[in-house]
């Protein structure tokens, strides 16, 4: 079902329009799925198509809109991120369309050839020897997200506070075991930012949260959201590690 396209919206995606893509009207518009900001596809009188992207609402408490425009421009720039034509200050941006897009789902991704080019999107990037400078620090973020919940007056589940204790427990035994490099890494590669073109190629999208973290966070997030068993745990670390590099 098509999500409702936002009247509120309308005036801000025309100005994009005008401003990136120098066209006075589009043809058509659609709005795309996403879980914190409206996201739409726009189709200029050309045939051309577009992706548009205004921030949600309260997104601007919880993301560095310059930290992921860094983080999205390596992306694009390393090739597995489709093509960034603006990236404004508040977040809004404007990429190209990925024909024929067909957003992955926790099914889809167990497939063999998805998980290969999942794990060779993984290398490039985790292997691409940049630095953004921009730090993913999942705890300090977890504690800015426990002010802002606690700020909001809204209750914590009942077990939250033995549930956080007995993972700072495991996290300090960690700690002091390994000592992971930080590599540019996605952070929340979930089943739905990966989308596949009509040609078949891969690109995982929506860089929000991306950062320098240990690699296999990235790994471990993909098996998690996608359910995999062994054998897909099996082929991905294969395909990230073949040579003895990410």
């Amino acid at each position: 079902m098509a999500k409702e396209i936002l009247a509120g919206d309308l005036p801000a995606v025309g100005s994009l329009v005008q401003k990136v893509l120098h066209a006075d009207s589009y043809a058509h518009i659609e709005r795309l799925g996403g879980l914190t900001n409206h996201t739409y596809a726009v189709t200029l009188h050309n045939g051309e198509r577009y992706v548009v992207r205004l921030p949600g609402e309260g997104t601007e408490e919880m993301i560095v809109r310059k930290d992921e425009q860094v983080s999205t421009e390596l992306a694009c720039s390393v090739g597995i991120d489709t093509e960034l034509l603006y990236f404004g200050p508040d977040g809004s941006k404007v990429s190209r369309y990925i024909d024929g897009a067909v957003t992955m789902s926790a099914a889809s991704m167990k497939e063999p050839a998805h998980i290969r080019q999942a794990a060779a999107i993984f290398k490039t990037l985790h292997t691409c020897g940049k630095d953004t400078g921009v730090p993913f620090e999942v705890f300090d973020m977890a504690g800015n997200y426990e002010a802002i919940i606690h700020k909001n007056h809204v209750p914590m589940y009942e077990d939250y506070a033995a549930v956080k204790a007995r993972v700072m427990q495991i996290k300090s035994e960690i700690d002091a075991a390994v000592d992971a490099a930080k590599v540019p890494c996605h952070n929340d590669p979930l089943c739905e930012n990966w989308v596949t073109g009509a040609d078949g190629r891969m690109y995982l999208i929506d860089w929000e949260y991306a950062g320098m973290n240990d690699g296999m966070w990235d790994l471990a997030d993909v098996s998690i959201e996608a359910g995999y068993d062994r054998e897909c745990d099996r082929m991905l670390l294969g395909g990230v590690f073949r040579s003895g590099t990410r």
